[in-house]
């Protein structure tokens, strides 16, 4: 039987840190805008509100080891956690410190480096800077390996053929990339390692080889301004509400579910990626994105597909990236809601109970 590796993308925005105490006031996590989120257009299903888990705090080791136990039950082989380094600076780093420094919770891990400039885009300030994502040279990528090869060396991190699994969200925003992958293949090296297994975030026709990658994920939205599906009953409803400023682009997911995953071209790796649900007018209000309709039901016809796809791929090599484990402001998550309570979830261990051919 052939193994899938369900790998769910994490976020650690869940507890308070000073910088973000400065740019939006005093306590923000990301539960302040999941919290305050309102219907913008008739049959618009917000505020969604968590159900086992509750509004907690990742600074809080049991709660983390609740999510790990969580996602174990319903097959995932661990998390890849959100990464930020900004030129020697980190922003919420702290619950996958307390993961690596604790030995705690015992479940699989990778790292996502997020390497772009933290702006006020999803709050209507797209011209301001928050944190600017720079590449100071050599010296400053040589200081980010070092930082991250505690991580690399922990025995819980997801690997392929020995080698630790590292995702880079912008590889090519990275000047010079393919010269500093090669760097850090090098001091993987020489730390000890069977090297890095770096995987890129992008689209389907990039070729990871030729920048120094081995694979790519291809996380899949429609556009920002596209076409806008209604059932016949509501659409009538929404002439007047499209005439609205800041109306929300609004995709029907059954509609769109066919176009979330793609086929790569021959040669590529890519690793399929699915998409639950979408919803970040939380964050961006009339700024946002929805996918209206998500159901579990439509999930298992996309995690169906994602599973065949990565049953094409090398043995070891079968992952399915979730995004993602815990994004509630952009409506993006897997965790139990008062809706559909472990509905997702269940989705995900009954169809990795189906065995592949």
């Amino acid at each position: 039987m052939k193994s899938t590796r369900p790998i769910a993308f994490y976020l650690p925005q869940f507890h308070p840190i000073p910088e973000n105490d400065a740019w939006w006031g005093k306590g923000f996590t990301e539960w302040t805008n999941t919290a305050k989120a309102k219907p913008l257009f008739p049959g618009h299903d917000q505020p969604h509100v968590p159900a086992d888990l509750g509004f907690y705090d990742l600074r809080v080791a049991e709660t983390r080891a609740a999510q790990a136990e969580m996602a174990k039950k319903f097959g995932f082989e661990g998390f890849c956690y959100y990464h930020y380094w900004f030129a020697g600076k980190e922003l919420l780093e702290r619950p996958f410190a307390e993961v690596l420094r604790s030995g705690e919770p015992d479940f699989g891990f990778c790292l996502c480096w997020a390497n772009q400039t933290w702006t006020g885009i999803w709050h209507g300030a797209p011209n301001r800077i928050l944190v600017e994502q720079t590449y100071p040279g050599d010296e400053d990528h040589r200081r980010h390996f070092d930082s991250l090869l505690p991580a690399f060396q922990d025995r819980r991190h997801i690997t392929v053929d020995g080698k630790p699994v590292f995702v880079v969200f912008r590889p090519m925003e990275i000047p010079d990339v393919k010269r500093t992958m090669d760097l850090w293949q090098e001091m993987a090296t020489a730390a000890g390692l069977k090297g890095l297994h770096l995987v890129g975030v992008e689209g389907p026709s990039w070729k990871p080889q030729e920048h120094g990658f081995d694979a790519s994920i291809t996380p899949r939205l429609p556009a920002r301004r596209g076409w806008v599906s209604w059932r016949t009953p509501v659409k009538k409803l929404m002439q007047k509400y499209r005439q609205m400023k800041g109306w929300p682009t609004v995709h029907s997911y059954e509609k769109i579910l066919d176009s979330l995953l793609i086929k790569p071209a021959p040669g590529i790796e890519n690793y399929p990626c699915v998409i639950p649900n979408w919803d970040n007018t939380p964050r961006s209000g009339g700024n946002g994105l929805v996918l209206q309709g998500s159901t579990p039901e439509l999930f298992r016809r996309h995690f169906k597909e994602a599973l065949d796809l990565a049953g094409r791929l090398p043995d070891e090599r079968r992952f399915v990236f979730v995004k993602s484990w815990n994004e509630w402001a952009e409506g993006n998550y897997l965790e139990p809601d008062l809706k559909y309570g472990h509905a997702y979830l269940d989705v995900v261990a009954e169809e990795l109970r189906e065995p592949l051919i």
